[in-house]
């Protein structure tokens, strides 16, 4: 089932990857992807298995293909520290890749912009795109609405007896959206929505509202 919400008379779709289509822009957005990170931990000795350094360009391929946008823009936080080998893999996939790639910066993003130029890639701060601000901290600016990342976010929800679940979501307030974390090696941080909050989760390889 596919899921799409309308924001401003724009239309954006659902993956339950954690990605978002703006149709109109054939924009592809994802965020917080922490590639390299596998790798980081392993080199100090943390016992993660190498080939989860593989599942996130499985899953970033998955949701290409699905979608075949005309554009990428990875909101920040796309590698997680400094060079690795996982750069290599990173290198090889925007290689076969033929979708335009951008990144607006994230905290993580400490690989020097001479690195992502060379592989054609742009660097933003922000983009601000019609009535759109697209960042990767949560920003409140007038007349915009925000796509973002950075907090990784999840709710738990509670079934009969004490069952309960914590699942990421996609988290929507009246002029925001935050992004889940796309990559397969990152945490989340458990959100309370208001009542006017609209809340997408991403349960058993779909995007559900509640």
């Amino acid at each position: 089932m596919v899921l799409n919400t309308t924001i401003q008379k724009q239309t954006f779709t659902f993956h339950p990857h954690g990605g978002l289509l703006w149709e109109e822009k054939s924009m592809l957005l994802i965020s917080d992807v922490h590639l390299g990170k596998v790798s980081h931990f392993r080199k100090f000795g943390a016992a993660v298995p190498s080939p989860a350094a593989q599942k996130n360009f499985i899953l970033l391929d998955e949701i290409v293909t699905h979608f075949q946008p005309f554009q990428i823009c990875f909101l920040g936080d796309l590698f997680h520290a400094a060079l690795n080998k996982e750069w290599q893999l990173f290198e090889n996939w925007v290689a076969k890749t033929p979708s335009e790639i951008i990144l607006v910066a994230g905290n993580h993003d400490i690989i020097a912009p001479e690195k992502f130029e060379s592989v054609g890639i742009q660097i933003f701060k922000e983009l601000c795109i019609d009535d759109f601000l697209l960042t990767h901290h949560p920003e409140e600016r007038t007349g915009f609405f925000n796509f973002c990342g950075h907090i990784h976010p999840a709710i738990r929800l509670q079934g009969f007896g004490r069952q309960r679940v914590k699942l990421p979501c996609f988290f929507k307030s009246k002029h925001q959206m935050i992004l889940p974390a796309f990559g397969e090696f990152t945490g989340n941080h458990t959100l309370t929505p208001k009542k006017e909050d609209e809340i997408f989760v991403i349960a058993e390889g779909e995007v559900l509202k509640i």
